[in-house]
């Protein structure tokens, strides 16, 4: 029999493979067969609480409950509810709003956000430029929408942002391309947790802003701030954004907002692309755009989960007891990592500059041939390309001691076979 391909030419040869639902799904066969009180589930990116049941804040859950059938069933505008617009604005920047003109579509999530800046503000065929520790998504965004992911490293030798590296490839970049997308993952970077400090972000600015004055040539920067409130105190994580500041017209800032981690409502799909720009014709142009995919891709967003986000935001009572239950949550994965740091340096276990957010990263050389050998612990990570992401989120505190030291015992194992 003849297989005939009966997909598109660009589409017939795309096959998914994602690390992080492979390895869970090693993880829950383990669970299934050992019992989930012996398995550590250091995979998935959602905060499980000492229980390992998914951790939902209360005041969320008590709203989301209240809303009324007709604000779940309902339609909501393509570009999202003007209120729910106007909250991610004010909630994405807190105190720290820049001089700027300011804008909002409501998208599918923190992905669908990232997706509309790579479709929209990169060239068909073109490089959007990332770290090489970076989430996978997004290279699928980038293929799906026929562009390409080029990286530069993120870190030197001394473990900081490595400005000169982003500098030489911003370079590279623009002697072939009149326009580039560059994609900061910061605060509470995934996968390593590391996040730019305001120095980083002057350096970054300063390298970019020579090329607007080069006619033609256009930049435009997404930060994906989706872990953000699990970085530390609002304003102090914040504070990078005043830097936005009167940039050039040809300078272009989006924020991805998520509603996943910081609301713990991870299955509604709900977040939100917002446009910062020194130009307002810039903005309407944003509007355009994203209502046109929006339109395209998923006609509207989740109405409940937006109607949800302005109800808590808009009784200042009710949003200082979620923040509060917020707060508790970000506590817990702070201590579930400082184990895993402090157990790590005094194994001598070498990992990535952790300052906030769900994940850890240990670089490896081979990645996969380490979390085989964990999983004889019944200790599952995620491999990467270049290393292993251990989820703080997901792993108990008791869970959480020792991993470190076990993670050492494989990689010396693993350099003697």
């Amino acid at each position: 029999m003849i297989v005939l391909a009966m997909a598109a030419a660009h589409s017939s040869n795309r096959m998914l493979k994602d690390a992080i639902f492979e390895a869970n799904q090693a993880c829950m066969d383990a669970m299934a067969v050992h019992g989930a009180d012996a398995v550590t589930n250091a995979t998935i990116g959602v905060v499980l609480d000492e229980e390992g049941k998914l951790a939902v804040l209360p005041t969320m859950e008590k709203v989301y409950r209240s809303l009324a059938m007709s604000e779940l069933a309902a339609y909501a505008p393509i570009v999202g509810l003007p209120d729910y617009l106007n909250s991610v604005i004010d909630l994405t920047f807190a105190d720290n709003k820049p001089e700027a003109h300011f804008s909002a579509i409501a998208t599918a999530g923190g992905t669908g956000a990232i997706h509309h800046a790579i479709a929209n503000y990169a060239e068909r065929g073109e490089a959007v430029l990332t770290s090489d520790w970076f989430w996978g998504n997004y290279n699928v965004i980038c293929v799906e929408t026929g562009k390409r992911l080029e990286t530069f490293t993120l870190f030197d030798e001394g473990q900081n942002f490595n400005i000169a590296d982003f500098k030489n490839k911003v370079d590279e970049l623009l002697k072939k391309q009149d326009s580039l997308l560059i994609i900061l993952n910061t605060p509470a970077h995934n996968p390593t947790g590391f996040a730019l400090s305001e120095s980083d972000w002057d350096a970054v600015l300063d390298i970019v802003k020579p090329y607007t004055t080069s006619k033609g040539k256009r930049i435009s920067i997404l930060v994906d701030i989706a872990y953000i409130d699990f970085a530390g105190e609002k304003n102090e994580t914040r504070k990078f954004m005043r830097k936005f500041s009167n940039l050039p017209e040809n300078l272009f800032v989006m924020i991805s907002f998520s509603m996943s981690k910081s609301y713990t409502l991870y299955g509604q799909r709900t977040g939100a692309l917002v446009a910062v720009s020194s130009s307002k014709a810039v903005v309407d142009e944003f509007n355009q755009v994203g209502k046109y995919s929006n339109r395209a891709i998923w006609s509207n967003v989740n109405r409940g989960a937006q109607a949800l986000l302005v109800k808590l935001q808009q009784d200042k009572t009710t949003y200082a007891a979620f923040e509060h239950e917020r707060q508790e949550l970000y506590n817990l994965v702070q201590s579930r990592a400082n184990i895993f740091v402090n157990e790590a340096k005094q194994c001598g276990l070498n990992f990535l500059p952790y300052k906030g957010g769900f994940f850890i990263a240990v670089p490896a050389k081979d990645p996969a041939a380490i979390c085989n050998k964990l999983h004889d612990e019944l200790v599952f990570a995620v491999p990467l390309k270049l290393g292993i992401r251990v989820a703080a989120c997901s792993v108990s505190l008791d869970k959480m001691k020792g991993i470190a030291a076990k993670m050492k015992a494989a990689f010396d194992k693993c350099n003697k076979a």
